[in-house]
């Protein structure tokens, strides 16, 4: 099966196309996919937040999160005040 491995920053993005065996999940992309990715960092497939062990589908959108640099709430209200 092929998938697309997508990481992005502010200014870039980098993306991989793998090909992955039939029963292969999250956490296996992530691994053969050579990128450092932390233990506790979000991932998800065509933008839902998902478990590392989700078994992967023909044609996927693998996505690896940043962390948040700003509570959103917070960052709501300081918007706010001003």
């Amino acid at each position: 099966m092929k998938i697309i491995l997508i990481r992005a920053w502010p200014d870039r993005h980098d993306e991989q196309a793998m090909e992955l065996p039939e029963d292969a999940t999250l956490a296996v992309a992530l691994t053969r996919s050579g990128w450092r990715v932390d233990a506790d960092a979000a991932v998800g497939v065509w933008g839902k937040v998902q478990p590392r062990d989700r078994v992967l589908r023909d044609g996927d959108r693998v996505e690896i999160y940043r962390p948040l640099v700003a509570d959103p709430k917070t960052a709501r209200r300081k918007r706010a005040i001003r």
